[in-house]
């Protein structure tokens, strides 16, 4: 009887502890459909693929950190390429303009939209922003300069933007030797001489501050996998190139809150796109419609929480920015019954010893009669 309870005891043990070790597994591992479902392009709905998004003109987009996620490359061909290359994910939310909050690292408490997209297309998104915001912040700095009638009118501007505290205007339209926009999807870096003594360089954005900013980095391979050392490839390109790394120490992104709003001077502003129908920014469209939607919180008449899962799952990170699934979390509950799970072992050796012995003891005394 006492053998039979202990073999139960351990059936249900060793039952109970497989399924928190391994239950948690399916929701979170979703990297193989993050393309083809989870950043699903376009809010559609059934029978309602026409939309009507101008709703997004009342809220305000704020960054709320990156995440990466290892993933297998399958373009790789050659025993030289990355097998296990770094997806890389942007979670933003979309807020009440009127409660969104810079200062705030959640932007709003209510109200709010969760979304989760690929990093490359909402950086692009977001810097094509930051132009527009500053030659619009430019050009009406300019209207209150009153240079039109000044000697050297150029001049008359640029201490009229420094006063201001300006001083990205008065180098606005100068090219730049460095082209950010190059290098959103990982791109090959050559510096100006060439001098990077044959070894193939590559720049791309990547999480840095446990998920907190994006930062540049060099790369030793394509995919922006592979850093060219501890440091987020930045003392190496000091010592190649001679100069430092743009945005190595600086976010690209930053925490401030974007209105959807198309600016009311967006005329001939916003690359044209004031002159579509709707008054949605085409930040917001970009992000919007290639994001995937947690929308929960949203008092909208059509809500998509497609993506709420996944997007609950990436809430924990480890130091480094990567994402940590709750299955491989050490889980208190799970410890327990792996530890009653030994103890019932221990009790169930120790009982088959005794019957052991106790049979070995009714045989001598058998044949001792």
């Amino acid at each position: 009887m006492m053998f039979r309870n202990i073999a139960l005891l351990l059936s249900a043990v060793t039952a109970t502890a497989k399924s928190l070790t391994s239950g948690g597994i399916y929701e979170i591992n979703a990297e193989s459909q993050l393309g083809n479902h989870l950043l699903a392009s376009a809010r559609k709905l059934e029978g309602n693929e026409d939309f009507d998004n101008t709703w997004v003109t009342n809220y305000s987009v704020k960054f709320q950190g990156c995440h990466h996620v290892a993933q297998w490359n399958e373009e790789a061909d050659g025993d030289e390429d990355v097998r296990i290359q770094t997806k890389r994910l942007v979670r933003f939310r979309l807020c009440p303009s009127g409660s969104c909050e810079s200062t705030s690292a959640a932007g709003c408490k209510s109200g709010y939209g969760d979304y989760i997209i690929d990093m490359n297309i909402f950086v692009e998104a977001w810097l094509q922003a930051e132009m527009q915001d500053k030659e619009q912040t430019c050009e009406n700095a300019a209207n209150n300069c009153d240079c039109d009638e000044a000697d050297d009118r150029d001049t008359c501007e640029y201490n009229c933007y420094i006063n201001q505290g300006l001083d990205y205007c008065a180098n606005l339209e100068e090219a730049e030797d460095f082209d950010v926009q190059n290098y959103l999807e990982c791109g090959q870096y050559q510096g100006d001489n060439n001098n990077n003594n044959g070894v193939e360089y590559y720049v791309g954005p990547y999480c840095a501050k446990q998920g907190g900013a994006i930062f540049l980095g060099l790369f030793t391979d394509d995919t922006c996998t592979t850093f060219a050392d501890s440091n987020g490839g930045t003392s190496t390109f000091m010592n190649t190139f001679g100069s430092s790394l743009p945005y190595s120490s600086d976010s690209i992104v930053g925490y401030d809150c974007k209105s959807c709003m198309e600016p009311q001077d967006a005329n001939e502003q916003n690359n044209g796109d004031a002159a579509d129908e709707d008054e949605v920014r085409e930040l917001c469209e970009t992000i919007y419609e290639n994001g995937g939607k947690c929308e929960s919180g949203l008092s909208v008449q059509y809500r998509n929480e497609a993506a709420c899962q996944f997007i609950e799952g990436v809430k924990i990170i480890r130091q480094d920015g990567v994402i940590e699934t709750s299955s491989s979390r050490s889980s208190t509950t799970a410890t327990v019954f792996i530890v009653l799970f030994a103890i019932a072992f221990a009790l169930l050796g120790g009982y088959v010893y005794y019957l052991k012995t106790k049979l070995d003891r009714a045989k001598i005394n058998l044949s001792s009669e």
